[in-house]
């Protein structure tokens, strides 16, 4: 398919799902709505990948940095705009217990006259959820216009980018990518996901100092994966990828060692943060250095990590709530980051081997 027709497509089914989610009275309905935005992001992910290698070869790397930064900025910005549009609209009637026998008595009747979209009682959320369906929108109809245009500089990019030859190891380097982007996403998404929780529970930090303490993570994410812009145009990025692998072991090392200790869990986080930044772009633009990647190819490795953003978190979480006492969650990120400088090397030793 042409790349900016499915782009374009699966943004605009995001627009759909972001407008009537607040509508939504019912948990099928809204599980579809969820699932929508599941099959989009998942074509996103891939495609934008792949259309950025396709426009600029192994010249992208700033590019596929840019794009990464987005979305880094999207998961910083993000809580804090939801703060601001209904993090103080909720009344004291949401937060009160309802008159449970009222409400059994009530059950039945409304389990049957409920309709399927209604307007939501907070009309902050409405907003909030419209706002982005417009700007997914916009970017929609960008999309779209670009491919009616049939702009010849994608034709002209794309005969540049098949000229790399395919790698000896070619399926072997694949396999290998995506058990590496396994570990990474899922340790990223781990980390990013049970900070606060682990922080208040485990370390005894107020809320408002694990609140810090996820933004500051997500924050060096964010900062680093912008200025990960300029070093991609200086560095290359199996280099990019071994500062990346030394910051995230050695920070993730000290996580674990002084699991307890405030000042230890503020520098290491903003560390463990940075250097988690460049990787997956990184990881992306040196594999194509290497050996031809096809968008086939690039859904493979893709669905390595999101299988570890999926997997690993939740049996982390399970594992956390079993064993309260122990930093389950800091041990995940140090044995990621041995995987991932682990497999590194190997798949060097892979890319670089000559073709007979």
């Amino acid at each position: 398919m042409n790349r900016f027709l499915l782009l374009g497509v699966s943004m605009l089914a995001t627009t759909v799902g972001l407008y009537l989610t607040p509508f939504c009275k019912t948990a099928v309905l809204l599980i579809t709505m969820v699932s929508v935005f599941g099959v989009s992001f998942g074509i996103l992910d891939t495609g934008a990948n792949v259309l950025i290698l396709a426009l600029w070869g192994d010249k992208g790397a700033p590019h596929m940095q840019a794009l990464h930064f987005s979305f880094a900025l999207g998961a910083f910005l993000a809580p804090l705009l939801a703060k601001l549009a209904w993090g103080t609209a909720a009344s004291a009637a949401n937060h009160t217990e309802p008159d449970f026998h009222s409400l059994m008595l009530n059950r039945s009747s409304e389990a049957t006259s409920d309709p399927l979209f209604a307007v939501p009682d907070d009309m902050n959320l409405l907003w909030a959820y419209a706002s982005i369906g417009t700007y997914a929108s916009v970017v929609s109809v960008l999309l779209l216009a670009l491919f009616c245009k049939k702009c010849s500089r994608q034709q002209k990019s794309t005969a540049s980018a098949q000229r790399s030859q395919r790698a000896k190891y070619h399926k072997a380097l694949l396999c290998l990518l995506f058990l590496f982007f396994f570990f990474y996403v899922g340790a990223e998404v781990t980390y990013g996901s049970y900070i606060f929780s682990f922080a208040t529970t485990h370390v005894g930090m107020e809320e408002s100092e694990a609140a810090g303490l996820n933004s500051i993570f997500w924050g060096t994410f964010a900062g680093c994966r912008g200025l990960a812009i300029f070093f991609a145009a200086c560095l290359q990025p199996g280099t990019m990828i071994v500062l990346s692998n030394v910051g995230s072991l050695v920070s993730s090392l000290f996580l674990v060692l002084f699991d307890k200790n405030k000042l230890c869990l503020w520098i290491a986080s903003s560390v463990y943060g940075a250097s988690m930044a460049t990787t997956f772009p990184s990881g992306v633009s040196w594999i194509e250095q290497y050996t031809s990647i096809s968008g086939k190819s690039a859904a493979f490795f893709v669905i390595g990590g999101t299988l570890g953003e999926m997997a690993i978190p939740a049996i982390i979480g399970i594992l956390q709530g079993k064993y309260p006492d122990l930093p389950i969650v800091l041990y995940t990120c140090f044995v990621s980051a041995i995987f991932t400088a682990v497999l590194f090397p190997i798949m060097y030793k892979l890319a670089t081997s000559p073709l007979e």
